[in-house]
């Protein structure tokens, strides 16, 4: 429902350089949490603070939330983190056209440089930028959906299940490159049904129940069993 009031009474914080992980079953409200963050992108406001480095910020749009420093990977990527009619040089650069336009004209050769430099970079397999994203696996299509808002230059990147549906290689490709913008400096959200891909990653993870944040754990102290019996029970039981 678009009025749900999806975060209750909860906190959290994201140091750079730091992976945080939320758990929660399905329905707990994680998706819905991290879009209220970005840009109120769903549920119904009712009071709270956005700090980014110790200063309050509103964001009432996306928009607002890309130019705070904000980016979210969705869950879906082929009905909210692609358009399957473009190329992948056009889906790079589309979270942050004003990068290589000159007034209201996109630089071409500049659109298909940056392109080439996050495929190269990022390892995804195809002939040519030029190709559609909807010829690529899962895997590369990910890959795209992640140098898209790689190229906005994010603070904070927020990734919905970011590897649902692909294969184990391309997996472990994309743990990659979460690290890798972790020991960049940049503070990253991994939300994931799957427990032990949070175990692996995060260095913390908040467990989340019916719109609650029930527990904080450190990577060190968190094990599944832990993390299940905070993620089933209210905040006041647990």
């Amino acid at each position: 429902m678009a009025d749900r009031l999806v975060c209750k009474n909860s906190s959290f914080h994201v140091r750079r350089g730091e992976i945080v992980g939320f758990a929660g079953l399905m329905g707990a409200g994680r998706t819905e949490l991290a879009r209220s963050v970005f840009g109120r992108s769903y549920g119904n406001f009712k009071s709270g603070q956005i700090l980014i480095n110790g200063r309050e910020v509103t964001l009432r749009s996306v928009p607002q939330a890309i130019d705070a420093g904000l980016a979210y990977v969705t869950e879906d990527r082929k009905s909210l983190g692609l358009n399957l009619l473009d190329d992948i040089k056009t889906t790079t650069v589309s979270a942050d056209l004003k990068k290589i336009t000159n007034g209201l004209v996109v630089d071409k050769d500049e659109e298909f440089r940056v392109a080439e430099e996050y495929r190269k970079s990022l390892r995804t397999k195809t002939p040519s930028v030029n190709e559609g994203v909807a010829k690529l696996s899962g895997g590369n299509q990910q890959k795209v959906v992640l140098a898209k808002w790689m190229f906005t230059d994010p603070e904070l990147l927020i990734l919905d299940e970011p590897t649902r549906g692909i294969d184990v290689g391309a997996k472990y490709e994309i743990y990659g490159i979460i690290q890798k913008l972790a020991d960049q400096g940049k503070g990253v959200i991994v939300i994931s049904s799957e427990l032990p891909e949070l175990l692996g990653l995060s260095d913390r993870i908040y467990t989340i129940f019916e719109g609650a944040i029930t527990g904080e754990v450190t990577r060190e102290d968190a094990n599944q069993e832990s993390l299940m019996k905070l993620m089933t029970a209210s905040r006041k039981s647990a």
